[in-house]
């Protein structure tokens, strides 16, 4: 077919987040009791953070304080190797740094189960270069509407 374009497959950092996907769905089969498999997500998801290059740790470490403080019942977890908070076992949002994906930017994205709909079209990612004082009530706000 002329003008086609052929698939590559995906890219090494797809793979990779595939990866770690799959891994963090073994442990926690091997894990026990739900209080087992929520301490140990909670460290995975700080053990990630803390992996991450300064600009990107720092502004994952406030989004992860803003989330767990503002919205206590949502259990974070490791999504496709991303700092994820979920709600019943369903994410609800997630941090991915920008080097991830090799990306301009940190972003702040949202699942499908976020209640953050407004008329025919809204956003369900929010990129981030620092998160200030007016970042973390906006995320605050995000998070609390996105579990209403």
């Amino acid at each position: 077919m002329a003008g086609s374009s052929t698939y590559e497959g995906f890219s090494a950092e797809e793979r990779s987040a595939m990866k770690e996907h799959a891994q963090a769905r073994k442990k926690a089969a091997r894990l026990g009791s739900r209080a087992d498999k929520a301490a140990e997500a909670r460290r995975d998801v700080l053990a990630k953070i803390a992996e991450m290059g300064d600009s990107d740790r720092v502004m994952a470490e406030r989004v992860h304080a803003v989330i767990t403080a503002g919205v206590p019942e949502l259990a974070p977890k490791l999504w496709y190797g991303m700092p994820a908070y979920a709600l019943d076992g369903k994410i609800i949002c997630f941090f991915q740094s920008a080097a991830k994906f090799k990306a301009r930017y940190a972003t702040l994205g949202f699942s499908d189960q976020a209640k953050l709909d407004e008329g025919a079209m809204w956003a369900a990612a929010f990129a981030l270069t620092e998160v200030t004082a007016e970042v973390e009530a906006r995320i605050a706000a995000l998070v609390k509407q996105a579990v209403a």
